[in-house]
């Protein structure tokens, strides 16, 4: 697609002009392409110059002053009225609402050496509410997935992460759901809340712990807190989409039948949107997941914390075991909130039979869930998990096994892999991002910025680089960026390899979708083990991780644009004599083209969570500087300045992305 530079305004009375002899517009392409040519001209020339480097132990003005602050806030916790009578309260019911879940289901409470239900009541309630909200097949996976945290022998851990996620995702869905609904009804309260969830859903996990922990400390409530602030975007978005997507004229009916505006809402808006708030209550409980994992950088107990401590040891066999938990759990969840999505829809199509018998057996299902939390909570054998949790060993044991194998038959290939990558695409590029005045840099992003999403664009650019240049930690934040890059390429020819193919090929799409949608269900978290194991801690590992935790959103999007393409252009290129490749190239690619920009916005985005997440495995840069920052006091104010730096990062490849996907959408 191609544009004009400048565009002549009409008036009233110009008459129209022919254009000079050979004169010819300029493509966004050629544009794009001469700003990259210019900088790498210049790079050859200024190369080392003004360059921002920081060694890792060093700090600027502003992490020191950012220690003082966090020494500050310390110090005066107890006695500054803003805490003692806000932060602190918010901080104490949290603490309270997690206490009492996980005196509940995972931790000793009131002198009892186990918890108030033990793991067959817990078992038994999990399966009842799985088969009172969905259905037989899920309550059958759920105990089954359940009673395998136990034989893995991390109950108590699975438990800790399930209590945190519960807390989060109530007070989540307290906050949201309202929210949600007011942002439904009101076109201007709407307006406002959506650049707020825009931003707080561009923000990678890992960049919510840093900022909170100096208000809320650290620790399970403080996990909970951040949680619920990540996760609780999704439901006031999904919310508010199923109200609005409630039809007018049965809106404008109920209003003739003289029905209030709070009968509306209950009668009417909730009860035909149910099957969308609760995909919203599933996403919230997804990210909600992600989140407690991530939180165990901040002390948060549970199986992210098994996770965290092993992958920092490079103990393969134990994060395997426990990163194996985790997704279970997750597919656990999902697939009951996905069930009760699809509950009503389902009992239709059952008939009178199934909702004759159903209230029956769900009271009989009642009382045995009943008997078992009493026997759970009563007898020590129904309380405590049998065994030692051999499946855990056996599990952890074929993973390191497998490791050994692999890095003793496979490290020719993996490393000569990871060598071409890292050395002919990674190197390159992170040395002209790390080795370029920072002015270079600024300016060239400023005009891609431009280029490719506008003046506004570009000047959101600018401010990003200018608050990146006071960060402190320019050098890290390009070392980042170049990994992000790298990764984004990756993920999008993936993307359109297999995105075509799934947009020509409908069984295909029916065959591989699923794995994609399991692949989006796992925590970014659990990505790092498997390549942990294949390539080593290297930032290397990082990014592989980050493109296979990227690749599936993108594929997705890239297919459904492929197959929105019309039928009946895709046959008039066929019968004009184009060939498979000429109707991809030249018809099919070209038509999903915002698809595509979308594509690679989500990737990018994806891609950053993901790569800072490697800070855990060797990746450095920012990502090392956050964790670093929660496990070393004197570079607290590095660490913060760091998530800041990621932050911006974010919001530019955010904005950029976006207004590139409007303008090729237009």
């Amino acid at each position: 697609m191609t544009i004009a530079v400048e565009k002549p305004e009409k008036t009233e009375t110009a008459a129209p002009t022919a254009p000079a002899a050979g004169a010819r517009k300029v493509s966004r392409p050629m544009l794009v392409a001469a700003i990259l040519v210019v900088w790498l001209v210049l790079f050859a020339v200024l190369r080392g110059r003004q360059t921002l480097a920081l060694a890792a132990a060093d700090l600027t003005g502003l992490h020191r002053w950012l220690n003082d602050v966090n020494d500050t806030i310390g110090a005066n916790r107890n006695s500054n009225p803003l805490f003692l009578y806000f932060f602190n309260e918010i901080r104490l019911v949290i603490d309270n609402l997690v206490t009492f879940i996980q005196s509940l289901i995972s931790q000793p409470t009131g002198g009892r050496p186990v918890p108030q239900i033990g793991w067959l009541g817990v078992v038994g309630l999990t399966g009842y509410v799985s088969w009172a909200v969905g259905n037989w097949r899920v309550a059958l996976l759920a105990v089954a997935g359940f009673t395998f945290f136990g034989l893995q022998g991390l109950w108590q851990e699975s438990m800790d992460t399930l209590a945190l996620t519960l807390s989060a995702v109530f007070v989540a869905l307290l906050i949201g759901i309202p929210l949600g609904v007011w942002a439904g009804l009101s076109d201007r309260f709407n307006r406002i809340m959506t650049p707020f969830l825009d931003f707080m859903q561009t923000m990678p996990t890992l960049v919510y712990l840093a900022p909170l922990t100096l208000i809320f400390l650290i620790g399970g409530s403080s996990a909970v807190i951040t949680t619920v602030i990540y996760a609780a975007p999704p439901a006031i978005r999904i919310t508010a989409h199923a109200i609005r997507s409630v039809p007018q004229t049965t809106v404008e009916a109920a209003d003739s039948l003289g029905s209030t505006r709070p009968q509306q809402l209950l009668k009417v808006l909730l009860p035909m949107s149910k099957r969308t708030v609760v995909m919203g209550i599933n996403q919230t409980i997804m990210a909600a997941l992600a989140m407690v994992t991530i939180a165990a950088l901040i002390d948060a107990p549970g199986l992210g914390k098994t996770v965290v401590q092993a992958l920092q040891s490079l103990d393969v066999g134990t994060s395997f075991n426990a990163g194996l938990a985790i997704v279970v759990m997750a597919i656990v969840l999902d697939r009951v909130t996905t069930a009760a999505a699809g509950r009503d829809e389902a009992a239709r199509r059952s008939g009178d039979r199934f909702l004759r018998w159903r209230r029956p057996l769900l009271a009989a299902g009642g009382v045995v869930a009943a008997v078992l939390v009493y026997l759970s909570h009563t007898y020590v054998w129904a309380a405590e998990f049998p065994g030692e949790g051999s499946t855990g060993s056996h599990i952890a044991s074929a993973a390191d096994t497998a490791t050994t194998w692999m890095q003793d038959h496979l490290s020719g290939l993996t490393n000569a892999f990871r060598d071409a990558i890292t050395n002919g695409l990674l190197n390159p590029f992170q040395t002209v991002l790390t080795d370029s005045p920072w002015w270079l840099v600024g300016v060239a992003l400023v005009g891609l910025g431009v280029v490719l999403g506008g003046w506004r664009t570009g000047v959101t650019a600018a401010v990003c680089v200018g608050l990146l240049v006071g960060t402190g930690v320019w050098s890290d934040s390009m070392t980042t960026l170049a990994s992000t890059v790298v990764a984004t390429v990756l993920v999008m020819l993936l993307g359109v390899t297999f995105g075509v193919w799934m947009g020509r090929n409908t069984l295909v799409d029916r065959i591989v979708r699923p794995t994609l949608d399991a692949a989006q269900v796992m925590p970014p978290f659990v990505y790092l083990v498997p390549f942990l194991a294949l390539f080593g801690a290297t930032r290397f590992t990082a990014i592989v991780a980050a493109v296979v935790y990227a690749a599936p959103v993108s594929i997705k999007i890239i297919a459904d644009g492929v197959r929105k393409v019309p039928e009946t252009t895709v046959e008039a290129a066929t019968s004009a004599g184009c060939n498979t490749w000429q109707i991809i190239t030249k018809v099919q690619l070209p038509m999903a083209r915002s698809a595509l920009t979308l594509a690679t916005n989500q990737g990018l985005i994806y891609v950053l969570s993901m790569v800072v997440v490697g800070g855990l495995v060797g990746a450095g840069a920012l990502g090392y500087d956050v964790v670093a920052g929660f496990s070393q006091g004197e570079l607290y104010g590095k660490g913060l300045a760091a998530g800041l730096a990621i932050v911006l990062l974010g919001v530019m490849f955010d904005r950029i992305t976006q207004a590139a996907a409007r303008r090729t959408g237009a």
